[in-house]
């Protein structure tokens, strides 16, 4: 059984007891705010293309720019939620988000020019990527401090669960209200998302990243750079899938291209919940490595794909190997910084998979424009293959 999370009533210094695994209302609350994440993932890139007009370099830039904002604003995040708790950046974050959704509403009213409508986009991009910044920042860093270190590995397999999970359903969903009744329903309910998430996280109980002395955000970056640099490579897959699975679908005459993140998804939920203990039993290091041997698996398996089925796979496959890489070098970063800049540790450690998404999306814009769809998913193979050494030289210099 969990241990009870009790507030210290009138007492400055009590703190809240640690549980035995992650609250389910931290874990709600991440799952609805990031819903807003996976809704407008499939959509986007169709509104962008072929409602506006738009080339594939510019749709990746669209994508891609999210994450330049994250990157930016994981610092202060880090910082917000060391000094105030993760449920501070939690709540800020989802606001954030909320705004983001309704610029997209904006950005699909009718009569507007195109220009205006992507500029619009592009600010909600932005915002969007501030909101997830905040929010995802918090919530991973409130659900280890709500287990404790030992727990770390476990508490990031079920954030990450949360996450990809929302990713998985929001992305059909979105397409399907996209198809269905246009771009204004699906950003309605990216309003409504964070705006639920919020009305959870403001129920739990918050936990503070434990007092000390606390090293500057680059101090920190120079520690886990590394793991983050591993972490970063093994985006680039996930990348290609979020910001061109819809498009390489509609040029092979595919249907069903809003379950290429459910099979990814799929993948990724069951190592999680079967395996998810792994990071904390043996090396991160070697866990991320497999892991990552069996992204680039995938990756190619959807770069050969001869029709949707054995796309689909490879998607299902790059789920699979996707699973633990976070959990696993995140175990590896945390052991290297103060018990007092894990919240700034998490900050830089996620920043690296936005450098990823950033720098990915419109490189890989390029390669589709210049060479096809598929060449995006060879791209992602070969990341994985040199994260994938990357990490085996990280655990030589660790041990």
């Amino acid at each position: 059984m969990s241990a009870l999370a009790v507030k210290g009533a009138g007492r400055p210094d009590a703190a809240p007891q640690i549980l035995s695994r992650p609250a389910p209302g931290i874990i709600a609350a991440l799952f609805c705010g990031y819903l807003a994440v996976g809704l407008p993932l499939p959509v986007v890139p169709l509104f962008v293309h072929e409602k506006l007009g738009f080339s594939t370099f510019v749709v990746g830039l669209v994508i891609g720019i999210q994450f330049l904002a994250t990157v930016l604003t994981r610092g202060y995040a880090g910082r917000l939620t060391d000094h105030h708790g993760g449920r501070c950046a939690a709540l800020q974050g989802a606001v954030v988000s909320a705004l983001a959704g309704l610029l997209y509403l904006v950005a699909a009213l009718p009569g507007l020019p195109p220009s205006v409508s992507l500029a619009i986009i592009v600010v909600g991009r932005l915002a969007a990527g501030l909101g997830e910044s905040q929010f995802v920042t918090g919530c991973v860093s409130w659900s280890i401090a709500s287990v404790g270190p030992q727990r770390a590995g476990m508490s990031m397999s079920w954030t990450g669960i949360a996450m990809f999970a929302a990713l998985a359903i929001g992305a059909p969903i979105g397409m399907l209200l996209y198809q269905t009744s246009g771009l204004e329903a699906a950003m309605i309910a990216c309003i409504v998302a964070p705006l639920a998430a919020a009305g959870l996280a403001v129920r739990e109980t918050s936990y503070v990243t434990p007092a000390g002395p606390r090293l500057p955000f680059y101090k920190v970056v120079g520690q886990i750079w590394r793991e983050g640099l591993g972490l970063m490579l093994q985006g680039v897959g996930l990348s290609g899938l979020t910001a061109f699975a819809s498009l390489y679908f509609a040029a092979r005459h595919w249907d069903n291209a809003g379950l290429v993140m459910t099979a990814f998804g799929a993948g990724f939920i069951f190592v999680r919940v079967v395996l998810g203990k792994l990071p904390d039993r043996m090396s991160g290091y070697r866990v991320a490595l497999w892991s990552l041997a069996i992204e680039a698996l995938g990756q190619a398996t959807i770069w050969l794909a001869p029709n949707e089925v054995v796309a689909l796979a490879g998607a299902l496959v790059t789920g699979l190997g996707c699973a633990l890489v976070f959990p696993a070098l995140g175990v590896e970063a945390l052991k290297r910084v103060p018990p007092a800049n894990r919240g700034s540790a998490m900050g830089a450690f996620v920043a690296f998979l936005d450098i990823a998404y950033g720098i990915s999306g419109p490189a890989a814009g390029v390669i589709a424009g210049h060479f096809g769809y598929a060449t995006v998913y060879l791209f992602g193979a070969g990341s994985a293959l040199a994260g994938a050494a990357l990490v085996a030289t990280a655990r030589t210099v660790r041990s």
